[in-house]
């Protein structure tokens, strides 16, 4: 008997594919829903303390949507796999496929594509989701600032990828000493530069002036263009000196090459930036786990059949939080420096990844 040629585009494709979408978009959007219920019973009494208006509120979870997208996506892409792998052979649907010659590993293939798409996404969230959480925070008032007048050997991450560093910021008098300006160019047309300067004075109606100081201009690697100054206004340092108060930025509010400048920084302040580098590597382990996630629950799916959606949300359910818990687990032995951070963060991924090759391999095609 001839086996049936299965055709990219076939009308099962687009049907697999269509349930997939289907459950994910649910998925996806109902988890940061329920996220954002919780955090107004929580935190409603502050907001209207704040006299935040209702339209400004409401555009803050907005704004707040794609961040806690982010670290769901994983689990959206487990929830839409198993549930529409086990509707399918529940229904006897995937045993008709096998019959017409179509492969188990043919048959997911909509699946992964879904998968792959659901991985671009988070990567594009993890992106975007800074700049809007930034807004956010402003809409719902909310500042992070350090207590007190006076901040000491701090790193400031500022505006156009500029970084503030200083041995001594006090509030009060608007003045710094030993100041460190660095800004990350791209080459000649926008070079780095480097600005070290003795002390800081900031005045409303001019803004920051540096004293004694060099200003290096690097337009390449291996060229370092330096110029001596006695005094030196920043026009492009708009913060004012409460402003440099505000503690760093949470990793969650940097784009993955900020994030990387700011560590940078940090690093040449002697700082321990191992939890910082997890974060960072986990903006894309997070997003790639939604491929390597549908290798684990795939073959899983196939035994819903004999406990029903029940089974299968219980299943998802366990699954994301053992994710959840390897996640922090990664978070604290990267942060610690018990393993490469970068490493450390690819660890879920790679258990759940391994796992998944097993299962897969031990299901019938």
């Amino acid at each position: 008997m001839a086996r049936t040629r299965f055709r990219v585009g076939h009308a099962l494709d687009r049907y697999v594919l269509s349930e997939f979408t289907k459950i994910f978009v649910v998925t996806a959007i109902g988890f940061p829903i329920l996220v954002f219920i919780i955090d107004l019973v929580d935190n409603l009494n502050k907001y209207l303390s704040r006299n935040i208006p209702k339209g400004d509120l409401v555009l803050s979870y907005v704004y707040w949507l794609p961040d806690t997208m982010f670290n769901v996506l994983p689990a959206a892409v487990l929830f839409a796999t198993v549930f529409t792998i086990g509707a399918v052979t529940r229904h006897s649907e995937i045993t008709a496929a096998k019959a017409s010659g179509i492969s188990f590993y043919r048959f997911i293939a909509p699946i992964f594509v879904g998968a792959s798409f659901a991985m671009l996404i988070g990567l594009a969230i993890g992106e975007i989701a800074p700049r809007l959480n930034a807004r956010r925070l402003a809409l719902i008032k909310e500042t992070r600032s350090s207590e007190g007048n006076v901040r000491t050997r701090f790193a400031y991450a500022g505006e156009n990828g500029r970084v503030y560093k200083a041995a001594q910021l006090v509030v009060d008098s608007g003045s710094m000493i030993v100041v460190e300006i660095e800004r990350k160019g791209t080459g000649p047309d926008y070079p780095s530069h480097l600005i070290a300067a003795s002390n800081a004075k900031w005045r409303p109606a001019r803004g920051w002036t540096l004293g004694k100081g060099t200003f290096h201009v690097l337009p390449t690697d291996s060229l370092d263009l330096a110029f001596a100054f006695d005094s030196l206004v920043d026009r492009q340092m708009r913060e004012r000196p409460r402003d440099l108060m505000l503690t760093p930025k949470a990793p969650e509010d940097m784009d993955y090459a900020e994030l990387g400048r700011f560590i940078a920084a940090q690093a040449r302040s002697g700082a321990d930036v191992n939890a910082l580098r997890v974060s960072r590597m986990l903006k894309i382990t997070i997003p790639v786990t939604c491929v390597i996630i549908l290798l684990f629950g795939a073959p899983l799916a196939t035994s819903t059949q004999r406990g029903g959606a029940a089974f299968g949300v219980g299943l998802s359910l366990g699954t994301t939080v053992i994710f959840l818990v390897l996640i922090q687990l990664t978070r604290a032995i990267g942060g610690k420096g018990l393993v490469v951070p970068e490493v450390a963060a690819w660890i879920p991924s790679a258990i759940f990844g391994f796992t998944g090759l097993i299962l897969l391999a031990r299901t019938r095609t």
